[in-house]
């Protein structure tokens, strides 16, 4: 019999790793080629990993709540065959390396089938991948002194590096263990890990678990608002054409191509518009580099069923004619509701709106979505009295408006850029043609 590695597939091109979530095999069951074995989470989408092979599942390599990196092994299935060798692999390179190396590599191959009996885990909001976890085992790091460790990583993770650096220093704190104790670095660290104003919780009050989407959603905006200086411009627009064109096209339309006519894709062809007009509210900053966009892909802000929202990405919007931007709006924000979206679905962003007048808000701040430089909230549609300006003098009627809120990185956008990319917008909407047919 054969064995064969089930690795973590590629799942997107900033997706450098995923969060195990749970098993939908066990070991000893049969698994048919294309059938999901376990479930993976991003920070942007769930998933599940298929098998490539038909076989038995003979080993777990990772534990639910196990962050895994791409390209990592994940399980070993067994298959019809000759043994191809590909587990056996490391035990000969081992008899064929300089004893020293060989009984490095043994170290290594051992620990790594003992990572999911090793009792350091993730705790406190910490991920600890698996190669932290065999280190820490190896050189018999505790769950405590594990956790006080500072990490450089992204979210502060413990890297490699940062546990080499603190192995090194190890040493030298036990030798010198009268520094360490006055030493204030532990209660930093402590701080850290900690609120700094503890919680009063009394017995009426209900406890509840953020759930993993989350404490990722919390992280990510967090993380957005200590890394862009967030500017906000405002403006008003009269969308009264849009109003009567759509109420006028909108059953034909749905006769004739099957989909619903919303707002959104008519708001989003005059982003996409705008952005070509001002390519440089299209970019990502990435440290002292500005990354200019070729292409405009618009990411939608989509409700989840548990209340939260993710941001499935219309690739190439600039390209899309109204049918086509609105069959994408309306598979994305489906597949959105229903749990189908892919990694793929989510990566790629150049720029993002969120319509929070679907909650009855008429403007928002929104926080942008990093590495994106801005971020364009729609307010709700209202019917108000406005001043008519005419050829024979001005009046008041009854218009339909709606707020632009304009969210921006002030470390690249001014605000003459920002004031004039969401002007652009308004000028669009209100410029639409109460005569077209699509």
């Amino acid at each position: 019999m054969a064995k064969f590695e089930l690795k973590l597939p590629k799942m997107g091109e900033s997706v450098a790793e995923a969060t195990l979530t749970s098993w939908l095999k066990e070991v000893g069951d049969t698994i048919e080629a294309d059938e999901a074995v376990l479930e993976i989470a991003t920070d942007k989408v769930d998933s599940e990993v298929p098998s490539e092979v038909d076989g038995v599942l003979v080993e777990k390599l990772f534990e639910v709540d196990d962050v895994v990196q791409v390209g990592q092994t994940i399980a070993i299935i067994e298959i019809e065959g000759e043994d191809t060798g590909d587990v056996a692999a490391p035990e000969v390179e081992v008899k064929e390396e300089a004893p020293a190396q060989a009984a490095a590599v043994a170290q290594t191959v051992t620990a790594a089938k003992d990572a999911v009996s090793t009792p350091v885990v993730s705790s406190e909001d910490r991920f600890y991948s698996p190669l932290v976890k065999n280190m820490a085992r190896a050189e018999g790091i505790s769950q405590s002194e594990l956790d006080s460790i500072a990490g450089t990583g992204k979210d502060g993770r413990v890297t490699k590096n940062d546990m080499l650096a603190y192995l090194e220093n190890r040493g030298n704190a036990k030798a010198a263990p009268a520094e360490t104790k006055t030493t204030p670095q532990p209660q930093s660290q402590t701080a850290v890990s900690k609120p700094a104003t503890p919680v009063s919780v009394n017995g009426e009050d209900e406890i509840i678990e953020m759930t993993r989407m989350g404490k990722l959603i919390s992280h990510h905006m967090v993380a957005s608002v200590q890394t862009s200086a967030h500017v906000q411009s405002f403006i008003e627009a009269d969308v009264t054409k849009i109003w009567n064109w759509r109420k006028k096209v909108k059953d034909s339309f749905a006769k004739r191509e099957g989909e619903n006519l919303t707002f959104t894709p008519i708001f989003m062809e005059a982003v996409a518009k705008a952005l070509r007009d001002f390519p440089m509210m299209n970019i990502s900053l990435d440290g002292d580099r500005i990354i200019k966009r070729k292409n405009v892909n618009l990411g939608m802000a989509a409700a989840l069923p548990d209340g939260n929202l993710i941001v499935p990405v219309i690739k190439n919007a600039d390209q899309l004619n109204l049918v086509g931007m609105t069959k994408a709006v309306n598979d994305l924000a489906n597949r959105a509701r229903n749990g189908k979206l892919k990694p793929d679905d989510t990566q790629g962003g150049t720029y993002t709106v969120t319509n929070v007048g679907t909650f009855g808000s008429i403007m928002g701040t929104p926080i942008i979505n990093q590495p994106q430089v801005g971020i364009l909230a729609l307010g709700a549609i209202r019917k108000v009295p406005a001043v008519i300006e005419t050829p024979d003098g001005d009046f008041i009627g009854i218009r339909m408006k709606m707020f632009l809120s304009h969210s921006y990185d002030h470390r690249v956008v001014n605000g003459a850029l920002g004031g004039q990319f969401v002007k652009a917008v308004a000028d669009y909407l209100e410029a639409w043609d109460t005569n077209r047919e699509i």
